[in-house]
């Protein structure tokens, strides 16, 4: 009767961490997915990265081809010099965000129209709205919403 019981506690705790584990990975990138920048230009999918952060790569351009050069977009503006012949597409502009409230994070944010890396506020707003703030000097500050788009 002491095996069973034990083998019931074993069998219990495993289905309670289990539990716990994907409510905890659910809570923990409920941003996680492709969102549609408020232009409607860009596509950036948001994902978990280096455990609790979130990361976002772009994956997808309204007009992905440079009207000057015919060809596909790069980083021509990015501050690092051997960066700008990369192509936009996949380049990382979300840049490990921490959690820093409920359905809020912080932490970095590229922008390819001017090549420079802002810090950043992400909330969810909405199941299929979230707003990105980027900040200069953390006083000077802009906002706009992305819409999801998976």
């Amino acid at each position: 009767m002491q095996f069973s019981t034990v083998k019931a506690a074993a069998v219990a705790a495993a289905v309670l961490l289990s539990s716990s584990l994907m409510a905890g990975a659910q809570a923990a990138t409920p941003v996680a997915g492709t969102w549609l920048s408020a232009d409607g230009g860009t596509k950036v999918r948001v994902s978990e990265c280096a455990g609790n952060k979130l990361c976002g790569k772009v994956v997808w351009l309204n007009e992905p081809i440079d009207q000057q050069t015919g060809k596909p977009k790069t980083d021509k503006r990015n501050a690092d010099p051997d960066k700008r012949a990369r192509p936009l597409l996949g380049v990382q502009v979300v840049n490990g965000m921490t959690p820093s409230g409920d359905n809020k994070w912080s932490g970095k944010i590229y922008n390819a129209d001017d090549g420079k890396t802002y810090d950043a506020h992400v909330t969810l707003v909405s199941e299929n709205a979230m707003q990105v703030q980027g900040c200069v000097l953390g006083i000077l500050c802009k906002s706009q919403t992305w819409k999801r788009a998976d």
